[in-house]
């Protein structure tokens, strides 16, 4: 017996939409940060700053997503087994209640 694949509901456009507000956001912070009329320290602490936030965020959708899986496949355990206790009960057979 195979199991279904579990099922996202992400689209192609949603993602296709994600990934270029991401690159647009991403593009237009680096292009504020050369325009800023600062020094090359400040420039330097706003790039250092822009890569932790972006590599901080992709770990946080990272660690929610795996959360989710793990929810997932829990509770597809827990029907599973459901399931199989269901399956296994004779309501017709004389004596159980």
């Amino acid at each position: 017996m195979t199991t279904p694949s579990i099922q996202r509901p992400t689209t192609t456009a949603f993602f296709v939409q994600a990934a270029i507000s991401f690159g647009l956001s991403l593009a237009a912070l680096v292009v504020g940060i050369i325009k800023l009329p600062v020094g090359p320290w400040e420039r330097g602490f706003l790039a250092i700053g822009l890569v932790f936030v972006v590599s901080s965020a992709f770990t946080l959708a990272k660690c929610v997503r795996d959360r989710q899986e793990v929810e997932e496949v829990t509770n597809r355990v827990d029907k599973a087994r459901i399931d199989k206790l269901l399956i296994e009960q004779d309501v017709f057979k004389p004596g159980q209640v």
